[in-house]
């Protein structure tokens, strides 16, 4: 359900789902509210899928979500570890790089937010450039850290061996690095 709200409403004509990028957290735990109430879950479930959906969030502040249980939490932080690995080790993720740029730019004319991180890349240039730093200083240490270091469970064989998502994150990183070297040489 985190993802759902890219999905646009009836009547709304303007520009792509995209543009909720900003919003995306909080209208898909709004959505997730409405959905499960009419489907009879309890309070406590609602808040606990609510909270899950929390982790996903790129600012969002772990430590200020009212997980209810340990388990609650360890679902959330799957979830968000899960949200990053799955993009970062995408096999196209760096042929995506200039159309996540133009969805990040759609949601900063939208939110009309200019502090919000989707407004910090001023191209799909910059946002290239910027990845690997992204990956080094927020992305890894988040997983290490903010999430306790779930991904390491996706370790083949557990625990010693390789985690097949970091390896293609840092294989990515590596084509990216290439791509734009030679670009900065031609």
């Amino acid at each position: 359900m985190h993802d759902s709200v890219y999905l646009k409403k009836r009547g709304d004509n303007e520009g792509t789902g995209a543009k909720y990028t900003v919003t995306h957290v909080n209208r898909s735990t709004e959505f997730s509210a409405e959905f499960l109430r009419q489907k009879g879950f309890s309070t406590s479930d609602i808040q606990a899928v609510q909270n899950m959906i929390c982790c996903t969030g790129v600012d969002s502040v772990l430590s200020k979500i009212p997980f209810q249980s340990d388990a609650e939490k360890i679902a959330g932080h799957a979830l968000g570890t899960a949200d990053l690995l799955g993009q970062m080790a995408a096999a196209d993720y760096v042929e995506k790089l200039p159309v996540l740029y133009h969805e990040f730019a759609e949601a900063a004319r939208f939110s009309h937010d200019d502090k919000s991180f989707v407004a910090m890349f001023s191209s799909a240039q910059d946002l290239a450039e910027k990845t690997a730093s992204f990956w080094e200083k927020y992305v890894h240490p988040k997983l290490e850290r903010d999430f306790d270091g779930l991904h390491r469970f996706l370790n083949d064989p557990y625990p010693g061996g390789p985690n097949f998502y970091v390896q293609q994150i840092e294989a990515n990183i590596i084509k990216l690095q290439r791509q734009l070297s030679l670009t900065a040489k031609a």
